[in-house]
């Protein structure tokens, strides 16, 4: 994935800053260059390259449903993505702990530190993170910073 992201931001620059996979759904925060606003035409060339890369490991017949071949859709991606321009540096902070905290939300871990596809060891590193941070599970998070 991050070859994708990478040659992607090659032809349109924008910095990942933080991000998490999980099975069904994808968190990002990028920082694209002063003045330019253009999340969509990234993301359908990171869906259309990461696609490419995919189909050779999944069985594109055995994951499709009535409803995407209906809507054409593929059956790695959504139609639709939402968007959040970050405010301002606590709007920041809230995002990453959003996206840090989210495998634990969906019960896929009982702590950041365990899920390996996250940024979260890279904040750590940096000091922006304790590494047993939010293994309680008592961190609180507004209820309107993603769509899920």
């Amino acid at each position: 994935m991050q070859g994708v992201f990478a040659d992607v931001a090659s032809r349109l620059p924008f910095r990942t800053d933080a991000w998490v996979i999980l099975p069904d759904h994808m968190h990002v925060v990028w920082t694209l260059p002063e003045g330019d606003s253009d999340y969509s035409t990234r993301w359908a060339m990171i869906k259309k390259d990461l696609t490419r890369h995919l189909r050779s490991l999944v069985d594109a017949d055995a994951a499709s449903t009535i409803s995407r071949v209906h809507h054409r859709d593929g059956t790695v991606w959504q139609r639709r993505f939402w968007e959040h321009q970050i405010r301002d540096e606590p709007d920041y902070r809230t995002h990453l702990d959003y996206i840090h905290f989210n495998p634990v939300k969906h019960g896929l871990a009982r702590s950041p530190k365990d899920w390996q596809c996250s940024s979260f060891h890279k904040w750590v590193a940096l000091e922006a993170y304790e590494e047993n941070w939010g293994s309680d599970g008592a961190i609180d998070l507004p209820q309107n910073t993603g769509r899920e």
